[in-house]
């Protein structure tokens, strides 16, 4: 029985989804532009399980570069009128159109010039009349047995605010570096770190000259604490490097290993990454190398960074 019923809800709110998808016509591009050109906040508004689902996709907006907060419209109109700025767009959810308290809104929206789109199931109803836009979420029934609990049309009006969402975004220009800027933390902020962001450089960076001796190669070595040496051209110029693994097969094989100089000890071109590209594809090619530095290049191999395996560490990307 419960089985049956949860495949019946489920079944019941795809459709929803379904219907909607199918019925998105010009009025859904004309919305997307209207956001776009919005010149202050996009404020969503709704009451109780629609209110809830506003707060989803205000947060969604936010996270996407845009501008967001979302206003209670009870509370609005006893005081938190003051949270808007001229220039906000509103963005208000009722699946009827005739919320009390949204509907009292709207006519408070009008008189301060304020633009509103009304996502509501009833093209004729009194939100969906009073609005600049009206997107329909063409739900005539709820998943819910008695037809009362909000669920097919919260449901619609979550994909269709993050439909909205995401074609703002794409319309806007909201590419990955932006939104790495804006999730610095938790896992989603980590995958997309980039090598620039963890990368020891500057002074930080063992650099050595190829006629530099083997005893201040150890020294830059000791040093710098990276386990690695660059050796360089008077230009910068990425030569090769010397690590700790070279210096104890030198010094296994050769009983006066201070004799030589950082040219003639280095044995590997070393491996090379931009500082542009992400921290977890340093992180991949450090695991197939077998590794523990990449040396951080650009414009050919002009030295600019090391990244080391434990700087991945410190961020926790494992």
């Amino acid at each position: 029985m419960s089985l049956d019923l949860a495949r019946e809800v489920l079944t019941t709110e795809a459709k929803a989804i379904e219907r909607l998808r199918d019925r998105l016509d010009a009025t859904f591009e004309h919305a997307v532009e209207a956001l776009a050109a919005c010149s202050g906040r996009v404020v969503w508004t709704g009451m109780g399980k629609s209110g809830l689902i506003c707060r989803k996709l205000a947060a969604t907006m936010a996270s996407t570069g845009t501008p967001t907060l979302f206003l209670h419209p009870a509370e609005a109109i006893h005081g938190d009128l003051g949270m808007l700025s001229e220039g906000d767009l509103v963005v208000a959810v009722s699946n009827s159109g005739e919320t009390e308290e949204l509907t009292r809104l709207a006519e408070v929206l009008k008189r301060l010039g304020n633009r509103l789109i009304a996502m509501t199931s009833d093209p004729n109803s009194t939100l969906a009349r009073v609005a600049d836009i009206h997107l329909n979420l063409w739900v005539d029934r709820e998943a819910c047995p008695h037809n009362m609990a909000p669920t097919a049309s919260t449901t619609a009006a979550l994909a269709l605010g993050d439909a909205l969402a995401m074609a703002l975004s794409v319309r806007k220009g909201f590419k990955l570096e932006d939104f790495a800027r804006l999730h610095p933390g938790g896992k989603l902020g980590k995958r997309l770190l980039k090598v620039a962001d963890l990368m020891h450089r500057d002074d930080q960076v063992p650099r050595v000259a190829p006629d530099t001796a083997m005893k201040d190669v150890i020294y830059e070595m000791s040093r710098k604490g990276l386990g690695i040496t660059t050796v360089q051209d008077e230009a910068g110029t990425l030569l090769g490097v010397i690590t700790d693994g070279d210096l104890r097969r030198l010094m296994e094989a050769d009983a006066d290993p201070l004799r030589h100089s950082a040219g003639e000890v280095l044995r590997t071109q070393g491996v090379t990454i931009t500082p542009e590209a992400l921290a977890t594809e340093a992180l991949r090619l450090l695991e197939t190398r077998r590794i523990t530095s990449l040396v951080a290049v650009e414009n050919g191999r002009r030295v600019v960074g090391i990244l080391h395996l434990h700087d991945l560490w410190g961020v926790g990307l494992f």
